[in-house]
């Protein structure tokens, strides 16, 4: 891929999900640089409803290893999914064309380049749990919002998160936004220290990519802008 002469361009073109991450440390200042330009974004009336946790060293490992055996317990135990559940939907309860068949593209193209098969539950099992573990990211981050605030603010949010990502780039960091812990909230929250009125919006991890792992070269498509704009003259 060329890349773009507007660094802004190059920034949103070369950001994608990174799912291995190496252990060079990113410096408390870097990440404090990265928030305070994502606080940029704008938000309904200004109110700036995020809150963020940054996990790093012993907190980190800690709230990996708490999540990673749940998640095992999970699958040993699927009654437990009653326990954990999100705390709102970030999916939709019935999936239909055309987003089941991206959300099936893009699961089978990941699956398909790490060589997991259908039906192997015991890789898919592992291959889930890296989300607990960051992607082995020296830095963790988890997202709140206060529940007082309406669905708007989770408009709000996106572009805070989205700012933190682009600007990452700019850095040479790339990321990895994570929705997949949301269903441990429950043991989330009380870690990280949040107070009753927080809900976790999504977890995220930061770091420098691993651009040797075969995990990495996976880029998603995109629909191209025709498809979904209409013009009204």
């Amino acid at each position: 891929m060329a890349q773009p002469a507007n660094p802004v361009d190059h920034a949103i073109e070369s950001r994608q999900s990174m799912r291995e991450f190496l252990p060079t440390p990113v410096s408390r200042a870097t990440i404090t640089h990265l928030l305070e330009l994502a606080s940029r974004a704008p938000s309904g009336t200004n109110t700036q409803p995020w809150k963020v946790y940054v996990l790093q060293g012993a907190s980190k490992n800690s709230l990996m290893d708490k999540v990673c055996r749940a998640h095992d317990a999970l699958r040993d135990n699927p009654a437990l999914a009653e326990e954990y559940k999100e705390e709102y939907a970030y999916y939709p309860e019935k999936w239909v064309s055309p987003y089941i068949d991206r959300r099936r593209e893009n699961g089978w193209g990941l699956y398909g380049l790490l060589g997991i098969t259908k039906g192997d539950k015991d890789k898919m099992h592992a291959q889930h749990q890296r989300n607990y573990r960051f992607f082995d990211a020296p830095v963790g981050l988890m997202f709140t919002l206060d529940r007082v605030m309406g669905r708007g603010s989770l408009v709000d949010y996106g572009m805070f998160l989205q700012n933190i990502m682009v600007a990452a780039r700019g850095h040479g960091l790339h990321t990895c936004p994570q929705a997949a812990w949301n269903g441990f909230a429950k043991i989330i929250l009380p870690h990280i220290g949040a107070a009753d009125n927080e809900m976790l919006v999504c977890g995220m991890a930061l770091g420098y990519a691993d651009e040797t792992a075969r995990v990495n070269t996976f880029r998603t498509p995109r629909v191209g802008a025709a498809e979904f704009t209409s013009w009204l003259d």
